[in-house]
């Protein structure tokens, strides 16, 4: 939940019924066709990355970096990657780039902040989470407020999480992440019809996710309630059949195989 997509690409809208005649079109220049292709290697790395494929990964955005080496978005995607690969250093720096290169943007501000965390720098984290979330220009605070409880709850600090949690959802009462963190830490206080009805009225508002309807399952569980447990697992098993959670279950359930 904690490394947030970089935003690759933009799509370009043109005007209905006008037709450039094609001796009007400039040709790129030398700089914007590297720019260009430092934008699609990046691309292509994080795909990479995603399925897991590092060692491709690591070849695009080397490219990428070289076809343009002022590109805050390769030098990103370029810091999670060296995360990815053990390399503390090498993401630190890559970071640290991205942020000079970019000082005003807030998405590779809530990345490194996430990524503080993750690397168990929790209060310098915490602090440029909540700096982002605070952002004026950044479209989505409750990202950032999510990001800085999950850092919080690592360090065993529920109160200012839960707090952070409920900020998320006072701005957008349809984020499911913010829902599951907050549901999740109200289960483990002990607070399950409190927990048991917050992610019930999500549900019943806004799309499920296999999450949350692990988690229900989980909540129902603890309560005793087989009924509402075997709705939970019905709903898992129909809606998402082929998800990661549906297959942890079914390989945990004593009747599978």
């Amino acid at each position: 939940m904690l490394a947030a997509a970089l935003a690759l690409g933009a799509a370009c809208a043109s005007k209905p019924h006008v037709t450039a005649p094609v001796s009007q079109a400039e040709p790129l220049s030398r700089t914007a066709q590297m720019a260009q292709a430092a934008t699609y290697n990046t691309e292509l790395g994080v795909a990479y990355m995603q399925r897991g494929e590092l060692g491709v990964a690591k070849e695009k955005l080397e490219r990428a970096l070289k076809e343009n080496p002022r590109d805050p978005d390769a030098h990103s995607a370029m810091a999670l990657l060296d995360e990815r690969l053990g390399n503390a250093a090498g993401a630190d720096s890559e970071f640290h780039e991205a942020l000079h290169l970019a000082p005003q943007d807030p998405d590779l501000a809530n990345n490194y902040g996430a990524y503080l965390c993750r690397a168990h720098r929790e209060e310098e984290g915490v602090k440029r989470l909540l700096a982002v979330a605070n952002n004026p220009l950044y479209r989505t605070p409750e990202a950032a407020y999510t990001n800085a409880a999950v850092c919080l709850r690592t360090v065993h600090r529920d109160a200012e999480a839960e707090q952070d949690l409920k900020r998320a959802l006072l701005l957008r009462p349809s984020f499911a992440e913010a829902v599951f963190q907050l549901s999740n830490l109200e289960l483990q206080q002990g607070k399950l019809g409190e927990a048991r009805e917050r992610l019930d009225r999500y549900i019943a508002t806004y799309s499920a996710t296999p999450d949350l309807l692990v988690l229900g399952l989980r909540i129902a569980h603890a309560q005793g309630d087989r009924a509402a447990e075997q709705r939970y697992e019905q709903r898992l098993r129909l809606d998402f059949p082929d998800s990661q959670q549906t297959r942890a279950l079914t390989q945990s359930s004593p009747n599978s195989g």
